[in-house]
């Protein structure tokens, strides 16, 4: 593989006619150009200058190969020139995992938005709650939500917003089993969960005065569809928590109630990751300031259908039967 600033010098020495008017031009020694053409002469095994003291002449290999250097030149300037476009204007393809819930109920409308603003930039949107290998599957950016501490990774990881959850059930679960009074009594409550690589089911919850509990609970639904898990708690199988931007306006509406109010689910980290803030594409990096600019502003008013949590009145809870 040739070396490409030999093809240059190479052709520079050509068009100003000699090593001299080339090296003023280049800002170099003559000595270092005809050391450098030289090598290049020997790696090709063809003469390609004719060196005299009173004449410069390029032989017809020579002339052969320069138009061949001018030519892969012209296509490597060009080359640049379509990496400084890319790097200068937001424009092609960004690939993008996100789960389907966020999607629905957030991102969606905020991805029209953005297409509306960069119309020379296409989106490929992967609707999945797994966890995707970024780098080996290819996509610029993986949008996912994480409950601390988050897991240690290789990536680059932007927070974009918080995802509040509560624990809700159905009203007339709530009235078949009883309103838990403590969080020991939500065992008593069959459940529903999402999955969990460790197959592990835990509520974390936080108490009114700061304190915190783990309870294990036996799910009667798990899965990694949190509109299978919605449609669940609507039909009245079990708790589950639930994000509020998923379950507030059910809970607003009166067709799931909070379970046990004063104590709530710790929330999650709706972030974003991608393989490094170096080299981004203008398209990925406009994308991702998009969205941390537009989900600063929502303020998750659906956070006012919960009961105030501590200290507040609240009405008498049916104690458990």
């Amino acid at each position: 593989m040739q070396d490409l600033n030999d093809l240059y010098y190479f052709a520079k020495v050509v068009e100003h006619g000699g090593f001299a008017p080339a090296g003023r031009a280049l800002g170099l020694p003559k000595s270092r150009l005809s050391r450098r053409i030289a090598l290049l002469e020997e790696r090709l095994g063809a003469r390609l200058i004719n060196r005299s003291t009173r004449r410069f002449s390029v032989t017809e290999t020579g002339q052969a190969y320069y138009r061949h250097c001018v030519a892969m030149l012209v296509e490597a300037d060009a080359a640049q020139e379509s990496i400084d476009r890319l790097r200068a204007q937001p424009r092609g393809l960004v690939r993008v995992s996100c789960p389907p819930g966020m999607i629905y109920f957030l991102i969606a409308p905020l991805l029209v938005r953005f297409m509306e603003a960069y119309p020379e930039v296409t989106v490929e949107l992967e609707a999945t709650s797994r966890r995707v290998d970024v780098i080996k599957e290819g996509f610029d950016i993986a949008l996912r939500v994480r409950f601390p501490p988050l897991e240690d990774s290789d990536l680059t990881m932007k927070t974009l917003s918080r995802s509040p959850q509560c624990l809700m059930a159905s009203p007339e679960l709530l009235q078949r089993y009883g309103r838990p009074r403590t969080p020991a009594d939500l065992t008593e409550l069959p459940s529903l969960d999402f999955a969990d690589p460790e197959g592990r089911h835990l509520w974390c919850l936080d108490g009114p005065e700061g304190q915190s509990t783990r309870i294990p609970h036996e799910p009667r639904l798990i899965t990694d569809d949190v509109f299978t898990l919605r449609q669940a708690a609507l039909a009245g199988l079990g708790v589950v928590r639930m994000p509020l931007i998923v379950g507030g306006d059910d809970l607003l509406a009166g067709r799931l109630a909070p379970v046990l109010p004063a104590w709530r689910p710790r929330g999650g980290i709706f972030h974003a990751v991608f393989p490094s803030r170096r080299g981004l594409l203008p398209a990925v990096r406009a994308l991702l300031d998009f969205l941390s600019d537009s989900l600063e502003e929502v303020d998750f008013p659906l956070e006012d259908a919960l009961p105030p949590q501590a200290g507040d009145p609240q009405e008498p809870q049916q104690p458990l039967s």
